[in-house]
């Protein structure tokens, strides 16, 4: 019997700026989870990395943009009214308290992200809260080198199809297979600091919203 609740993707990160690795992804592991929808949670101030270059008002700006037109993304802006350090546990806290004990929600983390899981706030109440969708990341390689403490809490929750997602409403971690474009947050913002071209790496509406307000120029 298929479950009868529908699945929701939570996609979290600074996106500074987002592009089309992003969402590509989003649009592959919508498709192959076949979420309801998912969203997208631009993170305010992030606790284990420096600071974003934009502010989160610019940001999830650019995010609506670009995810403008498609019907199942949805950008969640809980993080652009929260004050102090972005916790995604907290997010996910009140995701599940708006949505219910029985909603299956799907936290779409990146390798690099999900190998330092176990220094997040409050990291093992995140696996009662949803399932963890992993998407590569061009460098790194997930097998054999996840710290003791994480391996050893996930050793029961691998599932290798995403059809098991849908019977329980958390705890299982599924490895995505998604297109890998090796494109990056960070040259698009030294590309932009030199003046060069980042056309096709992310929506041309994205792109105009940054040059209006002298984004990553060092102009604004």
């Amino acid at each position: 019997m298929r479950s009868e609740f529908p699945l929701i993707g939570i996609f979290g990160g600074t996106f500074d700026p987002i592009h089309y690795g992003h969402l590509r992804v989003a649009e592959e592991i919508a498709e192959t989870i076949s979420l309801r929808e998912l969203r997208f949670v631009p993170a305010g101030v992030p606790r284990l990395r420096r600071a974003p270059a934009a502010s989160l008002q610019h940001r999830a700006a650019i995010v609506r943009i670009a995810i403008r037109g498609n019907s199942r993304f949805v950008l969640d802006e809980r993080e652009v009214r929260r004050h102090g350090v972005s916790y995604s546990v907290e997010s996910l806290r009140e995701l599940r308290r708006e949505m219910g004990e029985r909603a299956i929600l799907c936290f779409i983390i990146g390798t690099d992200a999900f190998m330092k899981l176990a220094e997040w706030h409050s990291w093992r109440e995140l696996f009662r809260l949803c399932h963890f969708i992993i998407v590569a990341r061009p460098g790194y390689a997930l097998a054999s080198n996840l710290p003791q403490q994480l391996e050893e809490e996930c050793a029961q929750r691998w599932v290798s199809s995403a059809d098991s997602l849908k019977y329980t409403s958390s705890g299982l971690v599924f490895i995505a297979p998604t297109t890998l474009l090796d494109i990056s947050a960070t040259t698009i913002r030294a590309h932009i600091a030199a003046g060069k071209s980042v056309r096709y790496l992310m929506p041309d509406e994205a792109l105009d919203y940054i040059a209006a307000n002298h984004l990553y120029s060092g102009e604004g």
